[in-house]
């Protein structure tokens, strides 16, 4: 028989400490958090566009497409509050993203409107 200890009830032993996920989200910086998630929106697309070990297994077009479109979003919204150290590398990334995209649609899109170009304009390979 396990044990609580006598500050928490059996209802709280496994709930999560949001007063302490507050202060660690107030201690982070805004550009970590932009970054954090920009990042996150990278990875999540490259893994819908089948780029990673597993191939075509998570493969699925129209998921990476709104990936893809969200983060060109955040990049163009935050590009003003990020210095170009980090906006440059995730631009670098989301082209990389938007490429990809266009080499794995059976029918491209026409340039402009593919994930993403209403932001970033039209991509070419």
């Amino acid at each position: 028989m396990s044990e609580t200890p006598q500050n928490e009830s059996p209802d709280t032993a496994d709930s999560p400490d949001f007063d302490a996920m507050t202060r660690d989200i107030a201690e982070v910086p805004a550009v970590e958090v932009i970054v954090t998630v920009a990042v996150n929106l990278m990875s999540a697309a490259a893994v819908k566009l089948g780029l990673t070990e597993e191939g075509d297994k998570y493969k699925d077009l129209d998921e990476a497409r709104k990936l893809v479109h969200a983060l060109a979003g955040l990049l163009d919204a935050g590009a003003t509050e990020v210095s170009s150290f980090h906006a440059a590398p995730l631009r670098d990334g989301l082209k990389s993203l938007q490429l990809a995209f266009r080499e794995a649609s059976l029918i491209p899109d026409e340039p402009g409107q593919g994930p993403g170009e209403k932001y970033t304009g039209p991509v070419y390979g």
